[in-house]
């Protein structure tokens, strides 16, 4: 377990949990609001977690990496078991940025044209007409991602990596700021799911699982009347502001070299056939950024790195031989351990 103190010199950890990857950030344009101050930023997230917390009771381990992917620039997935919030979560989250949401439902005859659009036939023009398909949106919400067919979960790769999509040929921008929430349930036990390709799980930025409430809590959900109604704190010109912020928050020569030793202790590790690649210390990275100027920084620390490497690592790790997502984690709480900061 790491912690890491916040703004107000209060310590704050981040346990382990079950994590993993994700899709490499891109820089906001250039135009819109200026990038915020760390303070700012700091102030935005405390507003989000705020308005999340109070509609959807998610632990505060879990709320601090959702809030660092998003500011990050990066992709979500929440994998659990049904019933305990996953999609809640990504609804809450959506309606908090106030920009374009939309949300899929993945079947097994999911199509790829379904989430990207497709050129459809005008009979009164006598031309076609690009019809663009719900991936044209701020938060994309794409609901038990695993049901749908891997020719239909490769639709999204060039959408969450490039920000585009391609049709016929020709290439339509996604405007920003764009962010897919995936939810997906274990595939051992449940019929009908296909587990995500290593390509795909890369485009994710971490991921997360909630775990079951605990008897207190689910106690008060029991007493809790409707899911109360959730306003906007933020709007995607802001949050673009605020990513450009966190782009900006200042990583020293040591902590670059932090990252680089993590990385190399994994693919030395005994219990991984493949470590962690190149594009997961980028991810770190601008995870730890997030990280730090949701604690109001404009520098990260090594304790930020150490508080974002199970999110992002995890998953990414190959174990040796007939290895399991216990045999992930425990790579990368070895290398936590052993590897030292300097």
């Amino acid at each position: 377990m790491s912690a890491i103190a916040d703004r107000n010199g209060r310590a704050r950890s981040l346990p382990a949990d079950r994590p993993a990857t994700v899709s490499l950030p891109r820089p906001a344009p250039p135009d819109g609001e200026p990038p915020l101050t760390a303070e700012e930023v700091a102030e935005l997230g405390d507003r989000l977690r705020a308005n999340i917390s109070a509609a959807v009771r998610t632990p505060a381990r879990v709320l601090e990496v959702v809030l660092a992917t998003v500011l990050a620039g990066g992709h979500l997935l929440v994998e659990d078991h049904p019933g305990v919030g996953k999609t809640q979560l990504a609804r809450t989250l959506a309606r908090s940025l106030d920009g374009r949401f939309s949300r899929v439902q993945a079947t097994v005859d999911l199509l790829p044209a379904d989430i990207i659009g497709a050129n459809v036939w005008q009979a009164d023009s006598g031309a076609f007409e690009f019809r663009p398909g719900p991936v044209f949106a701020n938060v994309l919400l794409v609901d038990e991602i695993n049901r749908a067919t891997p020719k239909t979960q490769s639709g999204l790769l060039e959408a969450m990596q490039e920000r585009q999509v391609t049709v016929d040929g020709d290439s339509r921008p996604i405007p920003p700021p764009f962010v897919v929430i995936a939810t997906q349930n274990p595939s051992a036990g449940y019929d009908g799911t296909y587990p995500l390709p290593p390509a795909q799980l890369d485009r994710f930025l971490s991921v997360v699982s909630l775990g079951y409430p605990t008897p207190e809590q689910e106690m008060s959900l029991l007493r809790a009347g409707p899911e109360p109604a959730v306003t906007a704190v933020t709007d995607p010109a802001r949050l673009l502001a605020a990513q450009r912020a966190v782009a900006a928050v200042h990583a020293s020569d040591a902590l670059l070299r932090y990252v680089v030793e993590l990385l190399t202790a994994t693919r030395d590790h005994p219990l991984a056939a493949v470590g962690a690649s190149p594009r997961s210390g980028l991810l770190l990275l601008a995870a730890a950024r997030a990280v730090a100027a949701l604690d109001g920084r404009a520098f990260a620390l090594p304790d930020d790195v150490q508080a974002m490497a199970r999110p992002v690592l995890t998953h990414r790790i190959q174990p040796a031989g007939v290895g399991s997502a216990d045999v992930q984690a425990e790579v990368v709480e070895d290398v936590l351990g052993r590897v030292r900061a300097r």
